[in-house]
């Protein structure tokens, strides 16, 4: 006897490849948005298709679902996605993923004054958003604005965690 194979992938570490973290404001209706995005370089052990997969298969796991409603994580506790902002970093925690990035004062004036982000993780590589280079803020916003980042990314108000009690 024979088990159909799943229609869903499961997830696979070694094909996520690269991931990167970056976070930036922008004016918003109630004053500054932080935004912070998760991405992958697509270079990971099955390439951008396989790459494309696992953070679907992630995603997933994690009680994400790309291009669906924004996710208030707010109104869900056992969202096991979690944000803290310490000394200028942004520390982005969920299983199978912990990843940081340096944030503008601006960033970090804009999530103390929201007390979330708005994230997203994009399921689509960006090969051009390398980190440790410097991304021009049009290529940014040429690769957040996309239809096809904007209606695969998973969307999520995530509130700020504090190191302090």
């Amino acid at each position: 006897m024979t088990t159909p194979r799943s229609a869903t992938r499961s997830f696979r570490a070694e094909d996520l490849g690269t991931l990167a973290v970056v976070a930036w404001s922008g004016e918003a209706p109630g004053g500054d948005m932080p935004y912070l995005l998760a991405y992958a370089l697509g270079d990971g052990a099955s390439g951008p298709t396989g790459c494309t997969a696992a953070i679907g298969a992630l995603l997933r796991a994690n009680g994400l679902n790309a291009g669906e409603e924004l996710i208030d994580g707010s109104q869900r506790p056992s969202l096991p996605v979690t944000l803290l902002a310490e000394a200028g970093q942004a520390v982005l925690t969920m299983p199978y993923v912990n990843a940081q990035c340096g944030v503008p004062p601006e960033w970090s004036a804009a999530v103390r004054a929201r007390g979330y982000a708005y994230f997203l993780f994009a399921i689509r590589p960006w090969p051009e958003g390398v980190p440790g280079r410097p991304v021009p803020p049009e290529r940014l916003a040429a690769f957040v604005g996309a239809e096809d980042t904007l209606t695969t990314a998973a969307h999520v108000l995530l509130p700020l965690r504090s190191l302090r009690g």
